[in-house]
C-alpha cells in the first residue's frame, strides 16, 4: 500500500477543488433544471398552438361533464334531500320522453303557391254505383321551392311637362331620393349586398361573381363603394344607438383584430381593432366601432357619456379597469373567459392524464358547477332576487371551494406555464368575478357580447381585411345594424330595404328615432 504525503497547502488545494467541483454540478443542475422547465414550456406552447391549428375550436365537455354542465336544474332542484357538499358526489340525469323523429314542418310564415291536383272527369265516378264523385277536401304535402336571384332593372322615367304656349315653362317631375345619391342599387339591392356580406359573411367578389350569373355585371369595386357610402349614410341611426347603449344600467364590452390595407402613417401588416359593445339592459343593442389601436385613448371615445353607477361586463383587458374606474361603474368579470384558460391547460396535457385529478380538470369542473345554477335559474325563470338568493346558497360555497383551490396551487406553479397563467389571470380577477352572486340582474359572463363578435370573426376569415379606413368604419357601422337586428329578433334584410328606403327622408331627431331597428320593425307591420 502506497502511502502519500501532501503538504497542508496540497490538501487545501483538493478540498477547494472539490468544492468548486460541487458547486459547479450544482450550478449545472440547476441550469438542466431551468432548461428542462424552458423545454416543457416549449412543448406546452407548441402543443396549445397545434390545438388551435388542428383540433375542434369548440370548447364543449365530453358527454358527462356536458350533461352536467347544461342539464344540472334538476340536479340543483329541491328534493327534501340533502345536499352533498363533495364535488365528486354522483349526478343522476333524469330520463325524458323522448320526441317523435319526423321531418320538421315549414315555416308558416314563407310564402305559398297552391297547385291543385284534381282527377280527369272520366275518372270522378263511383266505381260501385256509377254515381258522380263530390270534393269533400284535400290532401296537403308540401315541397320547399328555391327561386334563384333575380336581377331586374327598375327604370325611372321622370315625365317632363311644358307650355304650348312659350318655351319657357318646362318642369321635370324631381327624382325620388336616394340613400346613395345618384347610386346605382336600389334600397332592395344595397341591402342584399349588405346582409350577404356581413350577415352570410359572402365576400364583395363572390357577390359580383354571383351577380354575373344573373346577369347583374357589377365589379368589386362598385359594390365596395356602395358599401362605404352607405355605411355613412346610416351613421345618425348609429349615433341614436350608441345614446341609448350609453343610458343602459349594463353594458358589455369586447375587442377583436381587424386588419386595414390603406391606412395613413401604417404598414398594411399592422393590427387594427374593431370594439364591441352590447347592451345587457332596455332594447337590445349591438355596437362596433373602428380603431386603429386598443388602448385607453379608443376605449375613452367608446365610453364617453355612459350613465355613471352603471355595470360594466368585460375580460380582464386592463383597459376596461380604467374606465369602470374613471365612471364609476360596478365591474365584472368573465367566467367563460377565466375557464377558457383552463381549458387550454387541460388541452395540453397527453390524453392518457387527463384525468378528475388532474388541476385544469378540477378548476374546470367546479365552475361547470357555476354555470349549472345560472342553468338551474333559467330553467326554474327565476326573477333577479329569487336568482340571487339561489347563487347565495349554491354558488357563494362553490366560489369559496374555488378560492381554496387557487391559494393552494397558485405559488406552486411555474407562473409562465398555461396552467400558471391560468391562475394567476384568476387571482387577478377574483373579485370582479365573484361580484355577480350579489346582484342575480347580473351575468356571469360576456358570452352576449362575445357572441355578437363571432360573426365578425367568421366573416373576416373570408374576406381577411379592410381595404381602407372608410371601409372599416362602414363595416361597424353596418355588422352593428345587422346584429342589433338580430338580437331584436328582426330580419336585417327587411329592415335594411325599410331603413334605405325611409333614411333620406329623414330631416329631424324624431324622423331618425323612428327609424330605429325595434321602433321601425313595429311601424312596418
Amino acid at each position: 500500500m502506497t502511502t502519500i504525503t501532501l503538504t497542508t497547502e496540497d490538501y487545501a488545494a483538493l478540498v477547494a477543488e472539490r468544492d468548486g467541483l460541487r458547486d459547479a454540478c450544482d450550478g449545472l443542475n440547476g441550469e438542466v433544471r431551468t432548461l428542462k422547465v424552458k423545454v416543457s414550456l416549449l412543448e406546452e406552447r407548441l402543443k396549445a398552438h397545434l390545438r388551435k391549428l388542428f383540433d375542434a375550436k369548440s370548447e364543449v365537455r365530453g358527454t358527462e361533464q356536458k350533461d352536467m354542465f347544461f342539464n344540472e336544474a334538476e340536479a340543483l332542484a329541491p328534493t327534501g334531500a340533502p345536499v352533498a357538499e363533495e364535488a365528486t358526489s354522483d349526478i343522476e340525469i333524469p330520463a325524458h320522453t323522448r320526441k317523435k323523429r319526423g321531418r320538421k314542418p315549414l315555416d308558416p310564415n314563407l310564402p305559398r303557391d297552391i297547385v291543385r291536383h284534381e282527377l280527369p272527369e272520366s275518372e270522378r265516378v263511383c266505381a260501385h254505383d256509377g254515381a258522380a264523385l263530390v270534393e269533400i277536401g284535400v290532401e296537403i304535402s308540401e315541397q320547399l321551392d328555391i327561386v334563384p336571384q333575380q336581377v331586374r332593372v327598375i327604370q325611372h322615367q321622370r315625365v317632363k311637362y311644358a307650355c304650348p304656349c312659350c318655351d319657357e315653362g318646362i318642369k321635370v317631375t324631381p327624382a325620388p331620393a336616394r340613400i346613395i345619391t345618384k347610386g346605382l342599387l336600389t334600397a332592395s339591392a344595397l341591402a342584399w349586398v349588405v346582409t350577404s356580406k356581413y350577415m352570410d359573411a359572402l365576400p364583395l367578389y363572390r357577390q359580383a361573381a354571383l351577380l354575373s350569373r344573373f346577369g347583374g355585371d357589377l365589379s368589386r369595386a362598385t359594390l365596395a363603394a356602395s358599401i362605404v357610402k352607405v355605411g355613412e349614410a346610416v351613421q345618425p341611426i348609429i349615433n341614436l344607438l350608441r345614446d341609448h347603449l350609453l343610458d343602459a344600467d349594463l353594458v358589455h364590452a369586447d375587442e377583436t383584430t381587424i386588419q386595414v390595407l390603406k391606412e395613413p402613417g401604417r404598414a398594411a401588416q399592422t393590427k387594427s381593432y374593431l370594439w364591441a359593445q352590447a347592451s345587457g339592459t332596455g332594447p337590445p343593442i349591438r355596437l362596433f366601432g373602428y380603431a386603429p389601436g386598443r388602448g385607453a385613448k379608443q376605449a375613452d371615445a367608446l365610453f364617453a357619456g355612459i350613465k355613471p353607477g352603471g355595470v360594466l361586463m368585460s375580460d380582464g383587458y386592463e383597459v376596461y379597469g380604467g374606465i369602470a374606474q374613471v365612471h364609476g361603474l360596478t365591474h365584472l368579470g368573465c367566467w367563460a373567459h377565466a375557464r377558457r384558460y383552463f381549458v387550454e391547460a387541460e388541452a395540453v396535457l397527453p390524453k392518457a392524464s387527463r384525468v378528475p385529478e388532474q388541476i385544469p380538470t378540477q378548476f374546470i369542473a367546479a365552475i361547470a358547477e357555476l354555470y349549472a345554477v345560472e342553468s338551474a335559474a333559467r330553467e326554474r325563470k327565476l326573477d333577479a332576487e329569487k336568482r340571487r338568493h339561489l347563487r347565495a346558497e349554491k354558488s357563494s360555497p362553490v366560489l369559496a371551494r374555488i378560492e381554496g383551490m387557487l391559494l393552494a396551487h397558485l405559488h406552486v406553479v411555474v407562473p409562465n406555464s398555461l396552467l400558471g397563467k391560468a391562475l394567476h389571470y384568476l387571482s387577478a380577477q377574483w373579485p370582479k368575478l365573484t361580484r355577480y352572486v350579489e346582484n342575480g340582474a347580473w351575468p356571469i359572463d360576456n358570452n352576449l357580447c362575445e357572441n355578437a363578435i363571432r360573426p365578425f370573426v367568421v366573416g373576416r376569415r373570408n374576406w381577411l381585411f379592410a381595404d381602407t379606413v372608410a371601409g372599416a368604419h362602414a363595416s361597424a357601422n353596418l355588422y352593428s345594424l345587422v346584429e342589433t337586428c338580430k338580437a331584436n329578433g328582426i330580419d336585417p334584410y327587411a329592415y335594411l330595404v325599410n331603413l334605405f328606403s325611409k333614411l333620406p327622408a329623414a330631416k329631424s331627431a324624431d324622423d331618425f328615432e323612428t327609424l330605429l331597428p325595434w321602433l321601425l320593425a313595429t311601424t312596418s307591420k
